[in-house]
């Protein structure tokens, strides 16, 4: 009877010590995958207008933006040194005025180029844990939710990317790598590398 008193006793002072951060389960991990601030950091997209390569004129983003009419361009003159001919000079619509001015901070009205916050992630799964000792590669997928009409234009909601981060066990639990030892990789790593599901 004493040794089942003492055996009772002493599991109820090992219990304070775990903590459910212990045991790396997916729903653990998408709790700190979708708590950390590189997963929570809106995609930015700078406008550029004036002068501007061909290179960044004939990117993806300019030609959406051009066909919803928010940005025009002529053919310029590029500066010297700087690039190869053709150059753009790239201007804002009178809709494209109005859609920034209402997305992009107002701190001068002759700046030329903008910051506008487009899109958030959206955690959809956790697709798998590889653990070995204290270190894991937690794959997860994950999409672009549009923050406004210019996001809706640049980022569709219904591609769905994939990606590997790298966590490691603490003495306070597991915690998302935030630099990245060997092959392991980082949370924002992980995100800039992510790929499209097939």
């Amino acid at each position: 009877m004493q040794t089942k008193l003492t055996l009772a006793l002493l599991s109820l002072l090992l219990l304070p010590s775990c903590s459910p951060r212990d045991v790396l389960t997916r729903r653990l991990a998408t709790d700190l995958i979708s708590a950390s601030s590189a997963f929570k950091a809106p995609q930015q997209f700078a406008l550029q207008t004036g002068i501007v390569t061909n290179k960044d004129y004939a990117s993806p983003e300019y030609l959406v933006l051009q066909q919803h009419g928010w940005i025009s361009a002529s053919t310029a003159r590029c500066s010297p040194g700087v690039a190869a001919p053709p150059c753009w000079d790239i201007l804002l619509t009178p809709s494209g005025v109005e859609t920034v001015r209402a997305l992009a901070p107002t701190e001068g009205t002759d700046k030329t180029s903008f910051s506008i916050p487009v899109a958030r992630r959206e955690l959809i799964a956790v697709s798998g844990i590889t653990k070995q000792g204290n270190l894991a590669d937690v794959d997860f997928t994950w999409r672009w939710i549009p923050l406004n009409e210019v996001g809706a234009a640049l980022y569709s909601g219904d591609l769905r990317y994939t990606s590997t981060v790298g966590f490691r066990y603490y003495d306070d639990g597991w915690r998302p790598l935030q630099t990245a030892p060997r092959s392991a990789q980082t949370l924002d790593d992980a995100l800039k590398n992510a790929e499209p599901v097939r």
